[in-house]
């Protein structure tokens, strides 16, 4: 059992530290010489008090009480350049799709230069059993560990933490002897329910300690020399267990041979210190025995921050009525299945970045751009239960807005992390033809209405362009972009394709059974406005009848059309089998893109490619 130590009081005494409410207090003699809070109670450090569904989960997980009690503390969230954006327990941080939050891994050597790695405890909550660098762990949210000057705040966390975890005395330590290197972003999931997203400041250190290591933390440790852990990276040494994945990006992406050579010559150290964040992506891949999370969870570790970049080029413009307009849909709402895509599918097939949230975000600005001139030329005044922008703001404004965020799509797509200069003009070449053949798409949906005789093939040439371009697009560019190779990328085309040729059938069909409230949209309105769907094509065609002729009387009626009407129309495409017949053919394109799927190595986020193929089969299923 752990047992928890205040500092001897002697120590107490010379280092005056201060527990007090949850705050962690730490003098400037602390700051300086690193000797002080040598152990803590959870009372003691800033804690955020853990809800009864969090801790049943903790307790379904099997968590000791130690471990429950730790999953209070106050982790500090931050954005993708590690600003401070408040607190969360750890639990939460850490729950489902998590948020991002700071970090550190300490990198302590001996004075033979040798390494120290330790295995956390199979009691640990997250990643339990994993060979990990000698401490990694969180800051918390107090004023001590906050502190960026000289990164002091996370120097403190990681005595804090070396004493609890290992039981390095603090007096062992200097806390100038800490050598901050650099910081990295990444995530890793371990299963559906637990995932770490972090930046995770890099320490190194030269000291001469006592272990005594605290079981229920840490179950085994291990010094070893540069070409020891060569040999277990790459498995030519067995260690009795996996590498952690934010240890193995940095020990096979980040540490170089320079940082072992400059251990103990702080001079070497200070001058690999740098300002980078550097970018892993996902990496939850690198353990084995990783499972991923369904489609919602997955967009929900990302949504966030994707929303973030559409809002700053949105709102980049210094006219407030025309950046209001441009948001208006966009704070609405949406799944932004679009949106995020492009990482869902990188991550699944590739090396993901986070670069990728910056093409999403582009194409999900292309996408509400085209809703927003959809509503204009469909005549429709609601949107996902809000009024329309040309309802809202008016016609001129609308149409303006729709403009300007198409040339700003663009400039986020130029200005994409990750993507190299080479490509840019490759990358604008694609989303242009996407955005040509979305309008073709369109166009041709606009002149079916005006059309007696629209065949299949042409209603499959106008959702290809529509719709279904638009899911290939970021199907592509995500495998693309995570440097797939020339048959995966070809592979999750044809995925995006297929998905997005299912999801406007499934739309239509939406159209047609659900309400308007689930609809967000007068149900019918796509009838009376005399869109030739699937469904009307295939009734059409059939030989007449009274219901055909119900059908007849409402298509095209537009505003004039009442309620009755229209439901005896919608009726009709039942009674004849055109939904049906609609339905069968979402569920073969369906079956495409599954087949897809099917190809692809069996990676943990393909669960939510899996999911997201299934998404709008199911919502009518």
């Amino acid at each position: 059992m752990l047992v928890w130590v205040k500092a001897h009081a002697e120590q107490e005494s010379s280092t005056n530290s201060v527990f007090n409410k949850g705050t962690i207090h730490l003098s400037s003699s602390t700051a300086m010489h690193g000797d002080g809070l040598a152990g803590y109670q959870i009372d003691d450090v800033p804690s955020v008090k853990i809800d009864d569904e969090l801790r049943q989960v903790l307790v379904n997980n099997s968590a000791d009480s130690e471990q429950i009690s730790l999953m209070s503390e106050a982790v500090i969230m931050v954005d993708e350049n590690d600003q401070v954006l408040g607190e969360a327990s750890k639990v939460s941080a850490h729950y489902q799709a998590g948020v991002l939050h700071r970090a550190f891994s300490v990198l302590l050597f001996d004075l033979d230069g040798k390494l120290l790695l330790q295995k956390r405890a199979d009691d640990k909550v997250t990643f339990p059993g994993v060979w990990a660098n000698s401490c990694c762990s969180h800051p918390l949210n107090s004023a001590d560990e906050l502190e960026s000057t000289d990164s002091m705040g996370v120097k403190r966390a990681a005595i804090r933490k070396l004493h609890q975890e290992l039981g390095i005395e603090p007096s062992q330590l200097d806390i100038n002897d800490f050598h901050f290197i650099t910081k990295m972003m990444y995530s890793a999931r371990m299963n559906a329910d637990w995932i770490e997203r972090e930046i995770d400041h890099i320490l190194v250190i030269q000291a001469d300690v006592n272990l005594s290591i605290n079981k229920n933390e840490v179950s085994k440790t291990k010094w070893v020399s540069q070409e020891q852990l060569h040999q277990i990276l790459s498995g030519n040494e067995q260690i009795g267990g996996e590498i952690a994945p934010w240890f193995r990006c940095i020990a096979e992406r980040i540490m170089s041979d320079e940082w072992w050579s400059a251990v103990g010559e702080p001079t070497k150290l200070a001058s690999l210190r740098d300002d980078i964040i550097h970018d892993m992506g996902d990496v939850s891949d690198m353990l084995s025995y990783s499972s991923g999370a369904g489609l919602t969870t997955s967009i929900m570790e990302v949504k966030p921050l994707v929303e973030q970049r559409i809002s700053d080029s949105l709102c980049a413009s210094k006219h407030s009525r025309l950046s209001n307009a441009m948001m208006h849909l966009i704070d609405g709402g949406g799944k932004r299945l679009r949106a995020t895509l492009p990482w869902l599918v990188g991550k699944a097939v590739g090396e993901s970045h986070f670069g990728l949230l910056d093409v999403g975000a582009a194409i999900e600005i292309v996408h509400n751009f085209t809703l927003v001139h959809d509503d204009i030329m469909d005549d429709d005044d609601t949107r996902r239960g809000l009024n329309a922008v040309h309802i809202e703001y008016g016609l001129p404004t609308a149409i303006n807005a729709g403009d300007a965020m198409l040339a700003i799509a663009f400039e986020r797509l130029v200005g994409a992390k990750g993507l190299d200069d080479k490509d840019v003009g490759a990358m604008v070449n694609r989303l242009a033809w996407m955005v040509r053949r979305v309008s073709e798409g369109q166009q041709l949906d606009i002149e079916f209405e005006d059309r007696i005789a629209v065949s299949e093939s042409d209603y499959f040439e106008m959702i290809e362009g529509k719709t279904a371009v638009m899911f290939l697009t970021c199907a592509e560019i995500g495998a693309r972009m995570s440097g797939a190779d020339a048959a995966t990328i070809q592979c999750m085309a044809d995925w995006g394709l297929a998905v997005g040729l299912c999801f406007q059938l499934m739309d239509d069909l939406i159209d047609v059974l659900s309400d308007s409230d689930t609809l967000g949209k007068p149900a019918g309105s796509d009838l009376a406005q005399g869109k030739r769907t699937l469904m009307v094509i295939h009734a059409l065609s059939q030989p007449d009848s009274p219901e055909l002729d119900n059908l007849r009387s409402v298509l095209g009626k537009g505003e004039a059309a009442t309620q009755a009407e229209i439901d005896l129309g919608l009726a009709a495409l039942k009674s004849i089998g055109s939904v049906d017949y609609a339905r069968e053919k979402a569920e073969e394109y369906h079956q495409k893109a599954h087949s897809c799927l099917d190809r692809l190595p069996n990676t943990p986020a393909l669960l939510a490619l899996r999911e997201l193929t299934d998404y709008q089969l199911n919502r009518i299923s």
